[in-house]
């Protein structure tokens, strides 16, 4: 049987600002803006800082009120993705196939590996030591038959816990959660929930298929079907079947803040990404578009010669893209993203020698690729992936 352990770094930007300055420690860190910056938003707070109600998406004016003794920071994404980048490799040495969901985030497939690591509680503890130990930093960890159980569990437990689901499990561990923790609905659903009194997944649990897609459509109303009951449900994709995907944020307010809007994108990339591997696509197409206060709209393409392979790898190309349309020094009140042009994997064929990629890091994802297709064809290879940030 499958099984899989999703870890979570907690508090990742704060946490990892409070190694680098030990003189935040045990103090409330609020990132993503300085006190006056009116126009910015929390991206991490502390778990210091969330004693006082401080959290991610709240206008930083809003933070200062509640918690003026917070120290505010703009952060450095850099930094953050070095940190997330020697992570994702110590999660390597744990499993052949890591899959990372975002900057602070990741799947561990971990199926078969009882014979090196013992039991998955096991491994689990092992991993949390690992990344205590070398990174400086704590993980809460989710086990279950399934990444989206597994998704769900590591956030019960938060910061440094761990939770275990077992095989079979799966049902009884969601209808005893309440609808806010069903990963995949959104604000809106949640007001649907609320509307037709749905508090709990046991609430939806007791309703029929055919009555969930009355409420919510079709598509989610057969996710959410099979999420109350703990099957292997994916993040709900609107999309699926099409030639393209795209997602979107749009901000209570104008953003003029640089980091703000580059965490905002970094998170489109999460959802993106999370459905490009769901569904086993692959596009060498990235999109994005800007909308501004007045409700004017800057988009622009590029067709790269290579499809995305990692989640850094999008942020890149989407980051570098939202520059050059960009105009500076105007408010951002809607951001969006996209992949175009879709393609199965089997569609891209590559090999060692090929030299349409250029540069080092190009070089180190063909060796990446090359090893995935050693340890797939043997099994019992000790070759293991890097992991680029």
């Amino acid at each position: 049987m499958p099984y899989f352990i999703h870890a979570d770094l907690d508090a990742f930007y704060a946490s990892v600002e409070q190694l680098d300055h030990p003189e935040y420690r045990g103090k409330p860190v609020i990132v993503g803006g300085l006190p006056g910056d009116r126009r910015s938003v929390v991206s991490t707070a502390s778990y210091e800082a969330r004693v006082f109600g401080v959290h991610s998406a709240m206008p930083i004016a809003e933070a200062v009120r509640l918690c003026p003794q917070g120290i505010f920071l703009r952060g450095t994404m850099a930094r953050y993705r070095e940190k997330s980048g020697e992570i994702m490799a110590l999660f390597n040495n744990f499993s052949p196939e890591v899959q990372q969901l975002s900057i602070d985030e990741a799947f561990l497939d971990i199926t078969g590996t009882e014979g090196l690591f013992g039991p998955p509680d096991v491994l689990a503890e092992r991993l949390k030591e690992q990344v205590r130990k070398e990174s400086g930093l704590t993980v809460s960890v989710g086990l279950a038959s399934n990444k989206y159980v597994a998704k769900i569990a590591s956030g019960l437990s938060k910061p440094d816990g761990k939770t275990v689901i077992p095989p079979g499990g799966e049902e009884a561990f969601m209808l005893s959660l309440p609808v806010s923790k069903i990963w995949g609905a959104g604000p809106k659903t949640q007001e649907l929930f609320v509307s037709y009194g749905l508090k709990t997944c046991a609430d939806v649990r007791g309703l029929s298929e055919e009555t969930l897609a009355s409420i919510f459509g079709n598509a989610f109303g057969l996710f959410l079907f099979r999420a109350v009951r703990g099957d292997a449900a994916a993040a709900f994709d609107e999309e699926r079947g099409t030639h393209s995907m795209s997602a979107e944020r749009t901000f209570d307010f104008e953003i003029y803040d640089t980091f703000a809007i580059e965490t905002a994108l970094f998170d489109i990339c999460q959802t993106l990404m999370w459905r490009l591997l769901d569904c086993r696509w692959q596009s060498r197409t990235v999109m994005v578009k800007i909308r501004y206060g007045d409700f004017s709209t800057e988009s622009g393409r590029e067709t790269f010669e290579t499809p995305v392979r990692t989640l850094n790898e999008l942020y890149d190309r989407l980051l570098s893209l939202f520059h050059r349309k960009y105009r500076k020094g105007r408010g951002v009140r809607l951001l969006g993203a996209g992949l175009m042009n879709l393609e199965t994997k089997t569609a891209y064929q590559t090999g060692l020698f090929d030299g349409g990629l250029k540069g080092p890091d190009n070089r180190e994802r063909r060796l990446e690729e090359t090893i995935l297709e050693i340890n797939k064809k043997f099994p019992g290879a000790a070759l293991k992936r890097g992991r680029l940030v």
